[in-house]
């Protein structure tokens, strides 16, 4: 008796399931030459802190992984190559009253099926502002935080988030909304809402690394299974942008406890074969992996002295 057909049963391929970033990572990273694997945030347990008031009386902040565009440091547009002359290894704030053109050029984002041409896919204040104009949360907080993205699990725990804690303390915050964009960038943010958490702050993470978020265990987590890069919704598209922050507020609102996991209903595309791209050795030449061997070098030398500087 032949096997039923996958079409018979309307089965998805297997491909089209949440990409497992940190497999990735280490296969990609150990494949370019480098054999010590990185040591994923593992927790098995949560902090967790319910809403204090009403979302509609709650003053928000954003917490971005994306970084102040700089003119002096080189390429930072749509497409750019990485550029691991852009990167901070401060916290840093931002007044929410002005506008901002923050990039991402300096992580490594998903640079083959999105080209970060709007800012609005990583850094939602426009939609958080138009969430206070309609009274779905009280205000916006005065300042948002910059969370360097740092592989260094001791520097996020012992410096920057105790850092963002005490700035969000100082704008009294309700609720923190946390944005990241690499691979990374979801473990340091994932680091970031515990520890708020733990000090009385509720939070919740947009993001579209599933596995990383969910290893380190947070509050709460608003998955959209799209390209790195868009967390907070599809380029150009401002109703999904729209969408997207509205999930995440409904998560502060309905989680009972912590690991609470929401999946968007949001598709990037019918066809999910982008999956299949980022850092996986298996689409890889040698050529290309020496190729991305030399450069990774080249950019670990630039931020070592950008970090020294």
């Amino acid at each position: 008796m032949s096997a039923p057909r996958d079409d018979e049963f309307g089965f998805a391929p297997d491909y089209d399931s949440p990409v497992p970033y940190m497999q990735r990572t280490r296969d990609y990273y150990a494949a370019i030459g480098y054999t010590t694997a990185y040591r994923w945030a593992h927790y098995t347990e949560a902090p967790f802190q319910p809403l204090k008031k009403p979302l509609a009386k709650s003053r928000v902040t954003i917490i971005t992984t994306a970084a102040p565009y700089d003119p002096s440091k080189g390429d930072q547009g749509p497409g750019a190559a990485y550029n691991g002359g852009a990167k901070f290894y401060q916290v840093y704030d931002g007044d929410t009253s002005k506008e901002h053109d923050l990039r991402i050029s300096h992580i490594g984002y998903d640079r083959k099926h999105t080209s970060a041409t709007d800012n609005g896919t990583w850094f939602p204040l426009p939609q958080l502002l138009k969430a206070s104009a309609a009274g779905r949360i009280g205000e916006v907080a005065p300042r948002f935080f910059g969370a360097p993205t740092n592989r260094s699990h001791r520097v996020t725990l012992d410096t920057d988030a105790p850092d963002i804690l005490a700035r969000c303390l100082a704008d009294k915050v309700d609720v923190a909304v946390l944005v990241p964009n690499c691979p990374v960038c979801h473990q340091t943010t994932a680091l970031v809402a515990r520890h708020l958490e733990r000090n009385g702050i509720p939070t919740v993470i947009m993001g579209c690394a599933k596995d990383i978020i969910e290893h380190a265990a947070v509050p709460r987590f608003l998955f959209s299974d799209f390209p790195l890069g868009n967390s907070a919704g599809k380029p150009h598209d401002v109703a999904s942008q729209a969408q997207t922050l509205e999930l995440a507020l409904k998560l502060l609102e309905s989680a009972s406890g912590p690991q609470t996991t929401m999946q968007s209903p949001l598709r990037w595309s019918e066809d999910a074969s982008w999956k299949l791209d980022y850092n996986n050795v298996a689409q890889l030449s040698p050529e290309e992996l020496a190729r991305r061997r030399a450069e990774f070098d080249k950019q670990k030398e630039i931020a070592r002295g950008n970090r020294a500087a």
